[in-house]
């Protein structure tokens, strides 16, 4: 077994020191192929501004202000958005360290309790296989819209068959629709923040409605603080997919450098693209208007269209209908992408069957592609029959997993930093810290736990039904589930300080990707000026 080490001077005030890299004959023939580090920090710096932006915010923001009025969405969102940056924070520190693909399945695996990463690996993949379905539904109602001639369950095929050609052949592919689709929803998020302005003040539409709807009956929080609590949900639901740049870190060129980059961009995209939308639409659209309830399900009366509409824009509807379309497909490519990652993450842990490890030459783990669209489909199948209960229940089954996922990242950071410190080991040389250690991660998982039981108060008035309670919290249950038959199954321990592995997953090339972002080349001499010109246009064209 060889240990490679290497300290590089990458500017004049940062010296970086590449992770040991441990190899042996053996391990270098069985993994002939690999992931590939194909995405380029473009691609995680646009991945991460836009992959928050989805139907959350497009259509079901409405329901957050009309639950909640102007004043209580901008609270729920504000502090749901403060539990997203600090859970982006921890994951950032753990995958800037250790880029591997599933990051946190496999660190809750490796710093906490392996049953912990057996749960939420297999509860992350089923809730992104639904979630696949899920938008291939989306598609079909959307595409009738426009369209009712066709069957459409023709579009959901096409659909499918898009995902499924994205995401076998090269994770670049994948990058570079996820880049364009999200420059795309931001560009719309920003038009529509000053289009919004406008009508607002009265520049565009001739009517001024300045603070007017935060002084109606009822006032800012016309439902107290009950209605700020269902607004905690809404937005809950609406920031679930953040964490896709941790799995992005295993197949980052530079994940050192993109991901600290990516989690320092959480917080201002949280205020730019969630926070002033709310505060534009509670501006603009009463929180008494109908429609903010209706805009959930129909795109036409969607909060977004009703603001474009009151600036004249007659085209609103089709356009929204648009963006939303190609949201879903970038929703559907990110659930193809993440769950395949993760399966290929439980894969490698034991958790899952062998041959899901298998990646082809292109770097892809084509099994887990396949079989992560598969079940995909099946559950799509589910929604044409017997009046769609069955798919009720699977998307019920994995409605929590994205606050089940984010309180184990808070609980495995907690572990990661116990145990790198006790081991000896300089916070200095991690790419990035989280600050505020561990009161991050104490809010994450008090306030997720909060969430996670409060959720399902509703089914606990009267008239109480068994059926509602059970399908309520139903994605709790098969979390307890998996981490309980696990822990009877194979009766593992916690994982101590002292055995924890701090070197495994880390790469010597990762240096090499540093000096040629900062303009270096391989003996850490600035390059010719030519040469990084030519380099910074290269990165934006291929």
């Amino acid at each position: 077994m060889s240990q490679d080490k290497e300290k590089t001077q990458v500017d004049d005030h940062t010296v970086i020191e590449s992770a040991e890299s441990f190899t042996t004959e053996a391990s270098a023939q069985d993994q002939k192929h690999s992931l590939k580090r194909g995405l380029k920090a473009r691609h995680i710096q646009m991945i991460a501004l836009g992959g928050t932006i989805g139907t959350g915010l497009f259509m079901a923001s409405g329901k957050a202000i009309s639950g909640g009025g102007p004043g209580g969405a901008l609270v729920g969102y504000a502090l749901v958005g403060l539990l997203v940056f600090c859970v982006m924070m921890s994951l950032g520190e753990m995958a800037a360290y250790i880029p591997v693909a599933g990051s946190f399945s496999h660190f809750a695996t490796r710093f906490a309790d392996p049953s912990l990463g057996f749960m939420v690996g297999w509860v992350y993949w089923a809730n992104w296989a639904v979630g696949v379905a899920v938008e291939l539904t989306g598609v079909a109602i959307l595409m009738e819209f426009w369209i009712t001639s066709i069957n459409s369950v023709v579009w959901s095929v096409v659909c499918l068959v898009i995902l499924v050609l994205i995401n076998v052949f090269s994770v670049k592919g994948f990058g570079e629709i996820e880049y364009w689709i999200s420059f795309i929803k931001i560009l719309v998020v920003v038009i529509f923040i000053i289009v919004g302005i406008c009508v607002d003040t009265g520049a565009v539409g001739g009517v001024y409605y300045g603070v007017s709807n935060f002084h109606l009956e009822g006032g800012a929080f016309p439902n107290g603080f009950l209605g700020v609590f269902n607004v905690f949900i809404t937005a809950a639901f609406s920031f679930n997919g953040v964490e896709i740049v941790g799995i992005t870190a295993g197949e980052s060129a530079n994940p050192h450098k993109t991901v600290p980059a990516a989690v320092k961009q959480v917080f201002w995209r949280i205020i730019l693209f969630y926070i002033l939308s709310i505060l534009i639409i509670g501006l603009i659209i009463p929180y008494t208007e109908p429609d903010l309830l209706s805009g959930s399900d129909n795109i036409s009366v969607s909060p977004f269209t009703l603001v474009f509409k009151k600036a004249g824009a007659s085209w609103a509807a089709d356009m929204m209908n648009a963006v939303i379309l190609i949201t879903m497909v970038s929703a559907g490519n990110s659930g193809v992408y993440s769950s395949s990652r993760t399966l290929l993450s439980l894969a490698n842990d034991g958790y899952a069957p062998k041959f899901f490890t298998r990646v082809n030459r292109w770097g892809i783990p084509l099994y887990s592609v396949l079989a992560t669209c598969f079940i995909g489909c099946l559950a799509f199948l589910t929604s044409l029959f017997g009046s769609g209960v069955v798919f009720d229940w699977l998307t019920r089954l994995t409605s929590l997993a994205g606050l089940i996922t984010w309180v184990s990242i808070s609980v495995t950071h907690i572990r990661f930093r116990q145990g790198y410190v006790s081991q000896g080991r300089a916070l200095t040389n991690l790419p990035y810290i989280a600050p505020l250690f561990p009161f991050c991660d104490i809010f994450v998982i008090i306030a997720g736990c909060i969430i996670i039981f409060g959720q399902g108060y509703k089914s606990f008035i009267a008239p109480i039904t068994g059926s509602n309670v059970v399908s309520t919290y139903i994605g709790l249950i098969l979390a307890v589930v998996l981490y309980g038959a696990h822990k009877i199954w194979k009766r593992p321990s916690f994982v101590k300080n002292m055995d924890m592995d701090f070197e495994t997953g880390t790469m010597q090339q990762t240096v090499m990707d540093i000096r040629e972002d900062n303009g270096l080349d391989i003996n850490g001499n600035p390059l010719p000026l030519w040469k990084r010109i030519g380099s910074k246009i290269i990165n934006i064209i291929a």
